[in-house]
Order: C-alpha cells, then structure tokens, then sequence
C-alpha cells in the first residue's frame, strides 16, 4: 500500500477549491497529467547510505516545482520528494462523468501575473465560465432567488462595507506591512468582529457571512480581517477585481500546466516519498523519508503546506514564528469540496448560503447525461462525505427537486499531506508572522502559497514563493562555496 494514501469514503474522491462565484463555470474535455518526466518510488526500508544532490525539494505542489525548476536552471541537480503518489499538492486534475474536474485550487485572473505568464510561456490557454440563469441567496424564510444584477449590485456595496479603509491600510498590496501602523489594528480583528462592527440588517448579514466563513473554512471567527482584505487589495479594491481573480481556469486544467513546468524542470522526481526528519548541520541537509530512505544536498527548499511543518522533525528545531505558523495553522481548517452528479434540476443554478449552512456555495458545472453536475462547498457543520442521504438533504435546502445520483468529495483538514485547504491568516497572524515566516534558516529556504506575499494562498502564491526560495538557496549555495556532490 501506497504511504500517501489518502483514505477514500465510499463516493468520494481528493478535492479542494476556493472562491465563491457569481458565475458558473464552464468544463472542458481533460487532458491527461498522469505521466510526468522521470519519477520513481522511494525504496523501502532503512538505507544506511545517502543519495547525494545539489538541492532537495520536499514537495511536488505548485511551490515546489517552481524552485526545482529555476534551481536547475541554475545548472543545480535538484531531487524533488513528493509524498502522494502524485504531483500537484493542494491541486488535482481529474475526471468525473467523463467531464474534467480539479479536486484542487482551479482558478486564475489576469491580475495574477505569475500564473498567467506561466500559462503563456507553455501555450496553455484558458476556460471562462457561463452565467447562471438563476441565483439563490439567503432569505427570510430560506433560500429565495435574486436578479443576478441586484444581487452583484448589492454584494459590491456589502463588500464595500467590509473592506472600508483598506485602500488606507493596504496600499501597496504585494508589500502588505508597508503601513504596519495602520494594519496592526486591523490585524487583530477576525471576521465576525467585522460583521460585529458593521451592524447589518439580518439579511445583508446572512448575505456577508456566508462568504466570510466560507473563506474562513466554516466559520467567520476563524479567518482574519487583515488577510482576506489583502485578497481584495491585490483584486484592486473591488467587487469586479474580486469576481475576476476567479474568472478562468486552464484548460488543461492545473494539472497540465504543473506537468509542463515539471517537464520543463528535467528533476529527479521521487513520489510516494513522505519526509519524517530534515535535519542540518551546517554543512548539509540530510532529508529523510517514513522508510528510511536518506538524501543528502548542500541545500534544500521545504515546499509543504505550513500545517505540515510539524509533522516533520527538523534539527535544529523550526524558529519561533515557523512554530507558531503551524502550530496555529494557516491552512483553513475545515475545506470540503463536493462534485455532484444530479437530476431534477434542468438550469444553470448559482446558490450561496449564510454562516452556518452546510452548504455555502452550490454551483452548476454542466449538463451530463441524465442530469447536470455541480460542485458544492463545505465548511462547518461537518458533512458527512460518507452519506449520500445527508449531502442530498444539503442539496435540496437549495434545489428541493434535486436528485443525487453519484458524487466525489473531499476532506482536505484530514487529508494528511495537507492537513488544511488554502490559506487564510487567522486574526494576528500577517503582522506577527511576516517577513520572519518568509525567511530561510541555515541551508533551508520555505516555499509554500501559504506565505506568499502576493497572491498568499492562490496558485499565484505559490509560483512567487517558489522562485523566492530558490533565489535564497542559490545565495545560500553561493555564500558557503558549495561544490556539487556525486
């Protein structure tokens, strides 16, 4: 059995997402990532001896190729080790009903300049979505239908509310300590102080916080005020910003576009490898994995999730705000993401709950044989992704003529190689982490979207901590006069 084995309910698969739309989103046909460069299984059993690089990369996610490439650009031998028996990390390419599903992060705008560039540089085109011919948001007496252009009209000005002064306290946004001043302040605050603060009618409430605990990962009280304004500073301080930091999708899905920059990268890439210990003495790192299997390099990049970073024993131990880091968790940490194949429903269907609904957002992905699917969100209360009883109960508190008729899902908080969905800093977090999380220590650098200080906790992110973290691996190599290693 595999290591990276992800334990899989019965009707149910990996996945992952993220924003909540005001549009539903196109499917296209796949195209395959299964195969990429030159990858191998980590031996089994202890091995007494080290295989030798320039550079390890622990982790195969967007983060982790992005330094294994641009070292090896270098000139640098570079080993990736991936612990899933895939590459891609809190991203995944697939198929359900014969449609090309993600199970992970999956949307892009063209405010994100990284992965926008990336799609460019591989000829890797684009999806936008359609929109819906009808929109359900929370009411009165449950969910009621809105006029799509009321309903924009009216989320703009309740975003407006929520982010107010943050052109004051973000104004550079991919330097968000620039006004540390005014942040602080701000940085204390979560979510649901916000709403507390603003004294909304129930409704406009209802309409606010389903989006703020979505992001949050099922409760408003989680996720920071500070970090999901920087989402909406980097969109541009706008609702349009914001709908189009999600408009598209490669349509290859990113899984074509992590396996063209993993070719590219020409690595050593070792899946089903799970790191236990990564430990430096000041003249190398040695990495090893749960079979006992050692690599050995000059330097290495660590390219996990943060909520990862404790279950690897590093010596000598983490600095104070990388322990902090994951030991409070940065990774949202209820992510749920449900494909559904269902009947009964014969339109194009936008749904978005209020905090506390099982389902927040309830999205038409397409017309199937026999019925259309959909994809559907959950935070808190838990789903049980065991019960195709329960997630048809949750379907139908929007569409009460839906019929399940198969599904996929995922629990990414309990996927062990994530332990989390995407990033969102907790209350504090940006201006007592930041630049330190960002820093190297010894002969490791960091690369994960979760400390990005663009795009933190989008592709993008990930793509920019990526080639910081190899650019500090290089200035480590250089600074120690390293030789390469055979």
């Amino acid at each position: 059995m595999n290591e990276n084995r992800v334990p899989v309910v019965p009707g149910a698969r990996r996945a992952l997402s993220r924003r909540n739309l005001l549009k539903a989103t196109g499917l296209a046909s796949l195209v395959s990532t299964a195969g990429v460069g030159v990858a191998s299984a980590d031996t089994t059993g202890t091995d007494s001896t080290s295989s030798w690089y320039d550079a390890i990369v622990v982790g195969a996610g967007f983060a982790g190729v992005t330094a294994a490439r641009a070292l090896r650009k270098q000139g640098l031998r570079v080993v990736v080790l991936e612990a899933r028996g895939r590459i891609g990390g809190r991203t995944w390419t697939d198929t359900f009903l014969g449609q090309q599903i993600e199970y992970g992060g999956q949307w892009v705008g063209s405010a994100q300049s990284l992965v926008m560039a990336e799609l460019q540089r591989y000829n890797l085109g684009t999806v936008s979505g359609s929109m819906p011919d009808r929109m359900l948001l929370p009411g009165p007496g449950g969910p009621a239908q809105v006029g799509i252009a009321d309903a924009d009209a009216k989320m703009s000005q309740l975003m407006e509310q929520l982010f107010a002064g943050a052109k004051d306290y973000l104004p550079r946004p991919s330097d968000p300590l620039y006004r540390r001043d005014l942040l602080t302040p701000i940085d204390k605050l979560s979510l649901r102080d916000r709403l507390n603060q603003l004294n909304l009618s129930a409704q406009d409430e209802s309409w606010l916080s389903g989006l703020t605990a979505g992001q949050s990962g099922g409760s408003s009280a989680i996720g920071g005020l500070a970090a999901l304004a920087h989402w909406w500073a980097l969109a541009g301080w706008s609702n349009d910003g914001w709908e189009a930091a999600t408009a598209y999708r490669p349509g290859t899905g990113m899984g074509g576009l992590i396996t063209a920059m993993l070719n590219d990268a020409a690595v050593d890439l070792r899946l089903n490898s799970p790191v236990a210990a990564i430990d430096d003495n000041g003249s190398r790192v040695q990495v090893t994995t749960k079979s006992g299997r050692r690599y050995s390099a000059p330097v290495a990049v660590v390219a996990v999730p943060v909520n990862l970073w404790q279950t690897i024993r590093f010596t000598p131990g983490l600095p104070a705000a990388h322990t902090a880091a994951t030991t409070q968790g940065v990774g949202v940490p209820n992510a749920r993401k449900l494909w559904l194949y269902v009947s009964g429903v014969t339109d194009r269907v936008v749904a978005r709950g209020a905090e506390g609904d099982v389902i927040t957002t309830l999205i038409s992905q397409g017309q199937v044989a026999g019925g259309q699917l959909m994809v559907a969100f959950n935070g808190l209360p838990a789903l049980d992704l065991t019960s195709s009883t329960a997630i048809e109960s949750a379907v139908r508190h929007y569409l009460p003529s839906a019929r399940l008729l198969d599904y996929r899902a995922q629990d990414w908080g309990n996927d062990p190689y994530s332990l989390g969905g995407w990033a969102l800093g907790k209350p504090g977090q940006l201006t007592s982490l930041y630049p330190a999380i960002q820093q190297p220590q010894g002969r490791l650098s960091f690369a994960t979207g979760d400390i990005a200080s663009g795009w933190n906790g989008f592709v993008d992110g990930a793509i920019e901590s990526g080639l910081t973290a190899a650019d500090q691996a290089m200035q480590s190599w250089s600074r120690v006069g390293a030789v390469r290693l055979s």
